[in-house]
C-alpha cells in the first residue's frame, strides 16, 4: 500500500501544502473587514486594521463606532497568546460600543447590552472579556423558563442586570482579564493579567487579582518613576 494513502501519509502531504504568507493574509483581511464592518453598519475612522475573521453581531437599534488607527487581531496566533480564538463584537438591542483612536485589541470578546466605551490609546491583551451585563437573570425560575419578553427575546437575557463599562484613555489591560458590568477603569491605569475586575479602578493605578484590587499608584508626572521600579 502506498504510504501516502495512509492517514499519516495524508497528514504529511497536507502539511506540505504551501500556505498564504501572513502579510498577504493581513492585506486581504484588512480590506475584507472594512467592507464587512461597513456593510453591518459599523462606523469607523481612518487606518482601521482588522486581521483575520471576526464574529460581528449587531442587533436591532445597536451601534458600533470606532475611531482612527484601530487595530484588532483575531486568532491564527497573530498574537500567540490568543492561539485560534476569534475576536467577538456583540451589541445587543439598542446597545452601544464606542472605541477611540489608536486603540489595539487582541481577540477580545466585547458584549454590550447597554454601553461599552473604550477610550484612546488603550492596549488590551489577548483573550480579554468585557461584559456590561450578567447575561442571565439571577432568578433561577426565569433562567429555567422559556418565556419570551415582549420584543421576542428570551426573558432570561432581557431581564439580566446591566450597567455601562468605561475604559478611559491610555489604559493597558493584561491578557485574559474579565471586566464586568458597572466598572470604570481610570485613565493611564494598568490591569494585571488574569484579573477579574468587579469594582472601578481610579486613574494612574496598577491593579491586579481576583477580585481585582489596586496594588499601587503611578506617578505619571515623574518621568523617572518607571525606570526606578
Amino acid at each position: 500500500m502506498n504510504r501516502y494513502l495512509t492517514p499519516q501519509g495524508l497528514r504529511f502531504l497536507i502539511s506540505r501544502i504551501p500556505t498564504i504568507p501572513l502579510r498577504l493574509q493581513r492585506r486581504w483581511y484588512t480590506a475584507y473587514n472594512r467592507w464587512l464592518f461597513r456593510l453591518c453598519g459599523v462606523r469607523f475612522g481612518r487606518g482601521m486594521r482588522v486581521y483575520n475573521r471576526v464574529y460581528l453581531r449587531m442587533a436591532r437599534g445597536s451601534s458600533i463606532t470606532i475611531g482612527d488607527g484601530f487595530t484588532l487581531t483575531s486568532g491564527e496566533a497573530i498574537n500567540p497568546l490568543c492561539r485560534n480564538l476569534r475576536a467577538c463584537l456583540f451589541a445587543d438591542c439598542n446597545a452601544t460600543i464606542r472605541i477611540g483612536d489608536d486603540t489595539g485589541l487582541s481577540s477580545p470578546c466585547l458584549w454590550a447590552k447597554e454601553r461599552i466605551t473604550i477610550g484612546n490609546r488603550v492596549k488590551m491583551g489577548g483573550d480579554c472579556i468585557v461584559l456590561d451585563t450578567d447575561c442571565h437573570s439571577l432568578d433561577h425560575r426565569i433562567r429555567a423558563s422559556r418565556q419570551l419578553a415582549p420584543d421576542g427575546r428570551s426573558l432570561d437575557g432581557a431581564t439580566a442586570k446591566s450597567r455601562p463599562v468605561v475604559i478611559e484613555d491610555d489604559v493597558m489591560i493584561g491578557t485574559r482579564c474579565i471586566i464586568l458590568k458597572g466598572v470604570t477603569i481610570g485613565a493611564r491605569s494598568i490591569v494585571g493579567s488574569g484579573s477579574v475586575v468587579i469594582h472601578s479602578i481610579p486613574p494612574d493605578s496598577i491593579a491586579a487579582g481576583n477580585p481585582c484590587r489596586v496594588v499601587r499608584h503611578i506617578d505619571n508626572n515623574d518621568a523617572s518613576t518607571s525606570d526606578k521600579q
